[in-house]
């Protein structure tokens, strides 16, 4: 495991307190060569929606980053207390070490995590200006980001994390289930399975009370989702005024089938398997 920070670079990236996309471009690919182009594209990806704009809603977003240097050095505070000591711990939980380079780093909102493998290593970018906006510095917040984005790592490495789809309804479900096992890999890490990052006391109070509604209905929308329709995941989009909702859901999944499955096992079952094991959920009475 490395772990690798490159916010000491980031101020070339302003110019009088402004986001300068060309200095952005070569911070960036400083880290690795043409390292900028992946963020560009997955940028892009999100624009061609319609549903957001590079001045109005990535352009503020990207210049409050400078602005908020107290978040920053909060921020850069959890991300070394989160790192230190990481590898041993992973291997006391889970027996096993993964082979990953953690990057903190100034990305275009690409996500406050996202693992990819880039130039035959797999990555763990973390994106300040994402981390800003959600308000996630804290040390609480910086932790289960981290073990979130590991479990993810984990999964690709001693499972299978990336498959070929006949249908969006496979896709979406697939990504439930990988979504739920980094959720409780997180939750092992962390020593709760009641532990949820990315909400609050009374949003778990929510959830726990709507599961049942929940599953059904994130069934009954598979076969009509899309990138831009779906309602689950992400802190942009809303099921019933509640976001990452999808998240949640997944983590119940995955503890459902943990209950008979040993959690190293689950980490290479195929799409057809998550399918037949997410019906028998759906007619699990949980509430």
């Amino acid at each position: 495991m490395k772990i690798t920070n490159t916010l000491d670079k980031i101020k070339t990236v302003y110019k009088n307190g402004e986001f300068n996309f060309n200095k952005w471009e070569e911070y960036v690919n400083s880290i690795y060569p043409n390292f900028a182009q992946l963020f560009i594209e997955d940028m892009n990806q999100t624009l061609k929606t319609g549903l957001f704009s590079y001045e109005k809603d990535y352009l503020p977003l990207l210049n409050a980053v400078s602005r908020k240097t107290k978040a920053m050095e909060q921020a850069l505070n959890s991300f070394n207390k989160a790192t230190d000591n990481l590898e041993r711990k992973i291997i006391e939980r889970f027996g096993k070490s993964i082979d990953v380079e953690i990057i903190f780093y100034l990305g275009l909102l690409n996500g406050a995590g996202w693992v990819l493998d880039y130039n035959n290593k797999t990555l763990c970018l973390l994106g300040i200006e994402k981390i800003i906006e959600l308000d996630w510095c804290d040390e609480k917040s910086m932790i289960g980001l981290i073990y979130h984005e590991l479990g993810h790592v984990y999964q690709g490495q001693y499972g299978v994390l990336e498959r070929e789809f006949e249908s969006r309804k496979e896709r979406f479900l697939w990504q439930l289930f990988t979504e739920g096992i980094a959720n409780y890999f997180e939750q092992i890490l962390v020593g709760d399975f009641e532990y949820y990052h990315c909400g609050d006391k009374e949003w778990k109070i929510w959830c726990d009370y709507n599961l049942d509604r929940i599953k059904k209905e994130f069934y009954n929308d598979l076969p009509q989702m899309t990138f831009e329709n779906q309602r689950y995941f992400g802190d942009w989009v809303f099921y019933e005024n509640h976001s990452d909702v999808g998240y949640y859901l997944g983590t119940k999944f995955v503890q459902f089938i943990c209950i008979n499955k040993n959690f190293n096992e689950i980490l290479s079952l195929d799409i057809k398997t998550v399918t037949i094991l997410y019906e028998k959920f759906l007619n699990e009475k949980t509430v």
